[in-house]
């Protein structure tokens, strides 16, 4: 009897030790793009074409991303990031994502950059079943889990800033007279949407003039002139950065001064306002949702001196106090939980899991907001504060 419990003893030992390989195995659960040793991200941004000064928002998310590798990347395994050029332009996007796709086996996108660019490849993702994260867009249609399972906003959405300016307006200028300018696009279109819901009945009767612009187009110069002689006395900027900027100076050489709200993807003070001339900006209304690094009210703060210290050693070709680069930091931070909480499952229905599963503070978020997602809530943040530039900075307005 003894003889036999002890044959039984070493062969129960001999089937786990046998069995513990396979069981630790069983655990790891990959999908295309991720291994033991690797995950691989897509990207594109505008690196070159009109709008190239976002592309400083991809390298500040491959220079985090190459912090984590050297920190001994998440869960041991490195993080490969294929950031890819689409100029804009959404046929580009098409094809830069296709190739990330299926040529270079991805395991999600990741921080795209561009409302019409992302609607382009929206569908193909999804049918895919390939994780769209993140999308640097506030559009409203990176929030719709429904028909949209696998695509995610990040940033607060066009439409509620839009509101935001509008209640403002009607709250200290009710009988303003509201000139717009817009990008002829979806972006423009759902800013637009945002303000005419925050005027409600009152769009009609305040909006006095309303001007496009093409993103090939070499300046809003006439477009300028036309609002200004409207006889508006508000001006709501929907551009992005170079036209933004032409627009501020414009209205300057032409002696316009309305109250000017500008969007808040044209807020960077370094690649907008600086271009446009400091005094010309002054009294610019944006809303934001991240801290301003060159604000000195953050000055001295953890949150801050982490950033700063790594803009110098993983950036330093990057200029800290372009906000531009913050939106980058703050991204990849975000896209990290996701995958340290997704553990050593890296499929991509537990990566879409873990992405609607976050509540966290990041640090270059604006005091008192912070990130929550949820199975049917897909727009992580959701607060915008307005400030004003005062000639330096960026001041809250009450």
């Amino acid at each position: 009897m003894r003889t036999a419990s002890v044959r039984r003893f070493w062969a129960l030992l001999a089937a786990l030790a046998l069995a513990s390989p396979t069981a630790v195995q069983a655990r790891k659960k990959y999908d295309p793009g991720a291994s033991d040793t690797e995950i691989r991200i897509g990207n594109f941004v505008p690196y070159s074409g009109p709008v190239s000064a976002y592309g400083t928002i991809g390298k500040a998310q491959a220079a985090y991303f190459a912090k984590l590798n050297a920190e001994g990347g998440i869960h041991g395994r490195r993080i490969t990031y294929l950031s890819a050029d689409d100029a804009y332009n959404p046929a580009q996007s098409v094809e830069q994502t296709r190739k990330l796709v299926e040529r270079d086996g991805v395991l999600l996108m990741f921080g795209t950059l561009g409302t019409a660019q992302n609607q382009a490849v929206q569908r193909y993702l999804n049918q895919r079943k390939v994780p769209q994260l993140f999308v640097s867009s506030g559009a409203t249609r990176w929030g719709n889990p429904g028909n949209f399972p696998w695509t995610m906003g990040w940033q607060p959405t066009y439409q509620l800033e839009g509101s935001s300016f509008a209640r403002h307006i009607l709250a200290t200028r009710p009988q303003a007279k509201v000139a717009i300018l817009m990008q002829n696009d979806d972006f423009g279109k759902d800013y637009l949407k945002g303000v005419l819901d925050g005027l409600g009945e009152q769009a009609r009767q305040r909006i006095v003039s309303q001007q496009t612009y093409e993103v090939g187009d070499p300046t809003v110069d006439s477009q300028m002139v036309a609002l200004k002689g409207s006889g508006a006395d508000t001006f709501i900027n929907i551009s992005t950065p170079k036209f933004a900027a032409q627009a501020i100076r414009k209205a300057a050489e032409i002696g316009w001064k309305p109250e000017h709200y500008l969007v808040n993807v044209s807020m960077s003070i370094s690649s907008v306002l600086k271009p446009a001339g400091l005094d010309h900006a002054r009294g610019v209304i944006t809303a934001t949702y991240l801290r301003e690094p060159s604000d000195p009210t953050h000055q001295g703060t953890p949150e801050l001196a982490g950033y700063l210290a790594f803009m110098r050693q993983y950036y330093p070709a990057g200029d800290p106090d372009d906000s531009l680069n913050v939106i980058g930091y703050s991204l990849a931070q975000t896209l990290e939980q996701v995958l340290r909480q997704a553990g050593d499952d890296l499929t991509r229905a537990n990566i879409m899991k873990q992405a609607a599963s976050l509540k966290m503070q990041l640090p270059m978020l604006y005091p008192g907001i912070d990130l929550q997602t949820g199975a049917d809530d897909f727009y992580p943040v959701e607060k915008m504060q307005l400030v004003r530039f005062d000639g330096s900075r960026y001041v809250p307005v009450q």
